[in-house]
């Protein structure tokens, strides 16, 4: 498993405190695959530049598809560029992908045989281990969980990262979660006033 499976796993947990968006969790995902490639040397950080590192990807699908999408000439792409265009749809590749690998399964909710269904996790090492990382508090998998409001009763100062190039993909992986809100906001103000005016007095 990945940081952006078992962030995948954590955020469809049967009992989350919350709800989580699939944008606010595909771009925390894109953030994800960026942290676990900086960690393999497949990429690093040049301010907030994307940059290939030389290293191979690490021996996962995803992150190897995640490593072939990253600009490879300059000037290279701007981090939140990169949660952006990555992050597009990026939930539902990973339910894809969890659900071919066995990790998540679909059961019809209620007795009846055409109910609706709900996808849920399966009880597997990798599962085990995405539980194991979050009650333990892993920094940077608390984090990027925080940043898409499961922060699983932790405060800021047990978020705080010590490595440089997490707490960058953190915080940007933080403002573009901020900035679709500001986007839905701003399209709920829109479409209200679009239907008041529709109505008329």
């Amino acid at each position: 498993m990945t940081t952006a499976k078992d962030l995948f796993s954590i955020a469809m947990d049967p009992e989350p405190e919350h709800t989580v968006g699939q944008g606010d969790l595909s771009l925390a995902l894109a953030g994800a695959e960026l942290f676990d490639l900086i960690g393999a040397g497949a990429v690093t950080l040049d301010g907030d530049r994307v940059v290939p590192g030389g290293a191979p990807a690490p021996d996962d699908r995803l992150l190897g598809d995640a490593a072939g999408h990253i600009v490879q000439q300059p000037p290279h792409e701007r981090i939140e560029d990169w949660l952006w265009r990555r992050g597009r749809d990026l939930a539902a590749t990973y339910q894809d992908a969890l659900e071919r690998d066995g990790e998540l399964t679909q059961q019809r909710s209620g007795r009846l045989p055409f109910g609706p269904k709900r996808v849920q996790l399966v009880d597997t090492p990798g599962r085990r281990r995405a539980v194991g990382r979050w009650e333990e508090g892993e920094p940077v998998l608390a984090a990027l969980a925080s940043a898409v409001g499961l922060d699983g009763g932790r405060s800021d100062d047990e978020l705080r990262l010590d490595d440089e190039s997490a707490t960058t993909v953190v915080a940007a992986v933080h403002e573009a979660v901020m900035e679709l809100e500001a986007v839905r906001q701003r399209r709920t103000i829109e479409n209200t006033a679009f239907a008041n005016v529709w109505r008329g007095p």
